[in-house]
């Protein structure tokens, strides 16, 4: 039967609506395949994000300006951190270990003993004990590097000072072990090899200290500081025995060690007050108050 104009007119018209919504369909699934990935902007970071890897680059700055002994710098910049993000305490143990590098020892005590319960309460504990041994008073130093010790066992600073708090007390016995491990820890840091030989030197083991500096590499004038550091320590210890007022524990802890080489014998040096070039971190000036051992854990 033949068909009309005006039924032919009618079926491309109902063809039309068919034919848009083919197209529609493969527009959608070519935008579910990928097709139109190309097109879509890149997604933004989060305010978030951006905000913590801020304040993350801002305290890594403070830090390196310690480090480096900006500690006056370092106390502008922790003030304009508090004003941009707010107090933390870490914030507050990096002021007062700027207060301390600034000669603000009571200033720096005050808000170390504000961290004691806080996450800062290994590097609070530290500092007071730095600063009660800039003070001489070494019981109040060893009790503090020892809690050092206790939250952060394996903290190579803390061990060492430790060990060399101990030194200082005339407690050689005791400061074997903090030492030791901060050098078995940390076989390449110089530091703990160094506090480890002096121990070596005031027991009077004078090769295994020499294989040991020798092993380490350190500079001649290194080796002059130690050896220097040994005469030094080994009079105040013969010394405090000779007191009355030693304490009994001192006294039985710390034998007689054996003379170690004058400073004035062949090859040495004659000591000085000033620090010596190529000492790995500060020895004759251990504990002054702008110390801050900056190794941490191996």
């Amino acid at each position: 039967m033949a068909i009309s104009p005006r039924h032919r007119t009618h079926a491309r018209r109902a063809r039309r609506p068919l034919a848009l919504a083919g197209c529609l369909l493969l527009g959608a699934c070519a935008t579910r395949q990928g097709y139109l990935e190309h097109a879509q902007p890149a997604p933004e970071p989060e305010p978030r994000t951006v905000a913590a890897e801020s304040r993350t680059m801002y305290l890594d700055l403070i830090r390196r300006m310690q480090q480096q002994g900006a500690y006056y710098a370092s106390l502008a910049h922790i003030d304009a951190y508090r004003q941009h993000y707010g107090d933390t305490p870490e914030l507050r143990r990096l002021q007062a270990d700027a207060f301390r590098g600034t000669g603000q020892a009571d200033a720096a005590s005050r808000l170390y003993a504000t961290l004691l319960r806080s996450d800062q309460a290994g590097p609070a504990e530290h500092g007071l004990g730095l600063i009660a041994a800039a003070r001489g008073d070494n019981d109040a130093a060893e009790q503090a590097l020892s809690r050092a010790v206790q939250v952060d066992p394996l903290n190579i600073a803390y061990l060492g000072d430790l060990g060399y708090a101990r030194l200082q007390a005339g407690r050689l016995a005791a400061a074997r072990e903090p030492l030791a491990k901060a050098a078995e820890l940390a076989p390449g840091n110089v530091k703990a090899v160094s506090n480890l030989a002096l121990w070596m030197l005031l027991d009077g083991n004078y090769a295994q200290a020499d294989a040991m500096m020798q092993r380490a590499e350190l500079p001649q004038a290194a080796r002059d500081a130690i050896q220097r550091l040994a005469v030094q320590l080994r009079g105040a210890m013969q010394a405090a025995r000779s007191t009355d007022g030693a304490s009994p524990a001192a006294a039985s802890e710390a034998r007689t060690p054996r003379q170690v080489p004058p400073p004035d014998a062949p090859g040495a040096r004659p000591a000085r007050p000033t620090r010596i070039a190529g000492l790995p971190g500060p020895m004759l000036e251990r504990f002054d108050s702008t110390s801050t051992p900056s190794e941490a854990h191996p």
